[in-house]
């Protein structure tokens, strides 16, 4: 059982809100270390320096979409394994199709609840202590 405490998160969203909301979220299920960045650009040029262990990111936003950002994740020789959820204002079967196809661990439709979240990152990782 992984401590959340010990995994490093990365949260990709373009709005500020959303992304204060699942940091709130995920420090209230234990985790300390939350980073957030408002695309997907300058997430991945975050991940590369400096690694985490999971991503959470938006499947729609400007510059780069999540599917776009997964496809080049899983890409990269060093960041490629990294766990990846993705979030989508839709249960579109194509999206999710495509996510599962490039290799995505989960996803979440929004607007979600706590729990479903913490079930979520718990399907990847085991029961988080």
């Amino acid at each position: 059982m992984p401590a959340a405490a010990q995994i490093k998160v990365m949260v990709v969203d373009d709005q500020t809100s959303m992304r204060a909301m699942i940091r709130r979220t995920l420090q209230d299920l234990g985790f300390k270390d939350v980073r957030d960045k408002g695309s997907a650009t300058e997430a991945l040029s975050a991940v590369r320096s400096d690694r985490v262990h999971l991503i959470i990111s938006d499947y729609n936003m400007p510059e780069m979409d999540g599917l776009q950002f997964l496809e080049q994740v899983r890409a990269d020789p060093v960041i490629g394994k990294t766990v990846f959820i993705m979030l989508t204002g839709s249960s579109d079967r194509d999206l999710v199709q495509k996510a599962a196809a490039l290799g995505v661990n989960n996803y979440v439709v929004k607007p979600f609840a706590p729990a479903a979240l913490k079930e979520k990152i718990e399907r990847v990782f085991g029961a988080l202590t």
